[in-house]
C-alpha cells in the first residue's frame, strides 16, 4: 500500500468513526489527516465546528493553526497559537510553529524570541537551535566571520541583490543574513520574505 492510499484509508476510518459519534475528539485527528492530505479548507471547517463543542481543546487549535498557516491566513493562525501560549505558554510546538510564522511575516525578532524559548524549554532541539544562530542579530565575532559575513555587517552590502548573489553561489548563511537585516528595517518587503524562505529551504536541502 503507498503512502497516499494509507492515508486515503486512514481518513476513510476516522470519517467513520465520527460520523458513528459526532460529539467525539476524533474531529481533531481527521482534520490533521485532511491537512496532511492537502484538504486544508475542509481541516480548518472541521476545526473550527469541533471548537465550537471543545472549545479547550488545545490539540485541535494547533491543528486549526497549522491548517491556517499552510493556506496562507498568518494572522488566524498565530491568533490561534495565541491562545493557546495564553493557557500553555511552555508548548514547544506552538514557539515553533509561532516562530515559522512570524518569520514568514518578516517579523524576524519575534521569531527569534519562539526559538528562544523552544530551546530553552527542549535544549536538544538542534533544528530550533540551528535556526536561531541563523535569525539572531548578533554577529560573529570579527576573527570568527567568514569574509562575506565581514561586508554583510556593513548595512550597505545588505541587499536583495547581494543576497540573491550570495544565495546562487551557496552562501545560504550570508545570503539568510542579508534578507534578516533587511527584514528587521522593512518586515513588509516581499521579496526579502520570499527569498529568505528560499534560502533556508537551499539550506535545508544542502543538510540532507
Amino acid at each position: 500500500m503507498s503512502v497516499d492510499d494509507a492515508l486515503a484509508a486512514a481518513i476513510r476510518r476516522h470519517e467513520e468513526r465520527l460520523a458513528r459519534d459526532p460529539a467525539s475528539l476524533a474531529f481533531a485527528q481527521l482534520a490533521d489527516l485532511y491537512r496532511k492530505a492537502g484538504r486544508t479548507r475542509e481541516a480548518v471547517a472541521l476545526c473550527r465546528n469541533g471548537l465550537v463543542k471543545h472549545p479547550h481543546y488545545t490539540t485541535a487549535r494547533l491543528i486549526l493553526a497549522k491548517a491556517l498557516a499552510t493556506e496562507g491566513a498568518l494572522d488566524q493562525a498565530l491568533a490561534e497559537i495565541g491562545a493557546i501560549l495564553d493557557v500553555t505558554p511552555q508548548d514547544v510546538q506552538c514557539h515553533r510553529l509561532a516562530a515559522e510564522i512570524h518569520r514568514r511575516l518578516g517579523h524576524i525578532d519575534r521569531a527569534v524570541t519562539h526559538l528562544e524559548a523552544a530551546v530553552r524549554l527542549e535544549p536538544a532541539d538542534r533544528e530550533s537551535r540551528s535556526l536561531l544562530g541563523l535569525l539572531r542579530a548578533t554577529p560573529a565575532p570579527a576573527g570568527e566571520a567568514s569574509g562575506l559575513a565581514r561586508v554583510l555587517a556593513d548595512d550597505t552590502f545588505a541587499t536583495l541583490a547581494f543576497g540573491t548573489l550570495c544565495l546562487e553561489q551557496g552562501c545560504v548563511e550570508e545570503a539568510a543574513q542579508a534578507f534578516t537585516r533587511i527584514l528587521r528595517k522593512d518586515p513588509d518587503n516581499h521579496a526579502a520574505r520570499e527569498r529568505l524562505e528560499t534560502t533556508l529551504r537551499a539550506r535545508a536541502r544542502r543538510k540532507g
